[in-house]
């Protein structure tokens, strides 16, 4: 008889969660925001940062309870659909806080003249259109990375008509988006 091994380690292991930070499996973990500088080492949004020593930013974390105890981490203990749920609406807000930026909040925190208020980001400061015009395209992909799973799952997607609504945004604002045209 021979055996799959493969197979049969990914029917173990489905449904599994992994705790972020010390890698302990469950069917549940601690889904929740943490602003402790520790998280920054493990949590997903803070893998690219380069400097993660004193990062009191608000981070997502999936952990288990004791980690979560020692991050103090503010949050429920879910399955692995909470946990894709929370991961979804985490990234939709991202995506509706760099629209918000990309379209208006740029003028409150840039050195920009009255005048010039009118304008788009693209014409006034066109390098930093570009790097918040890439974090919307990567956290677009993140957010059809995530609708994916809801459908390879058979999982109905959360308030589906989430993104016909950010897409009918981002299109009004003269933008091009992957989710949709």
């Amino acid at each position: 008889m021979q055996l799959d091994w493969d197979k049969t380690i990914n029917e173990i292991l489905s449904e599994k969660l992994a705790c972020q930070a010390c890698g302990a499996l469950g069917d549940e973990m601690v889904v929740g925001y943490t602003r402790e500088p520790s998280a920054a080492e493990f949590a997903a949004r803070c893998r690219d940062c380069t400097d993660k020593s004193d990062c009191d930013a608000r981070k997502l974390v999936v952990v288990c309870e004791p980690c979560a105890r020692v991050h103090r981490v503010n949050g429920e203990l879910m399955d692995e659909t909470g946990m894709m749920t929370m991961m979804l609406e985490e990234c939709r807000r991202n995506l509706e806080d760099s629209i918000d930026y990309l379209s208006t909040y740029w003028k409150e925190e840039t050195d920009v003249s009255y005048d010039e208020m009118k304008k788009g980001l693209h014409e006034v400061d066109p390098e930093l259109f570009r790097e918040e015009d890439a974090w919307r395209m990567r956290l677009e992909e993140e957010y059809l990375q995530l609708h994916r799973w809801f459908r390879e799952h058979g999982v109905p997607i959360p308030d589906p008509g989430w993104r016909s609504q950010y897409v009918e945004e981002v299109i009004g604002l003269g933008y091009t988006t992957l989710l949709g045209d």
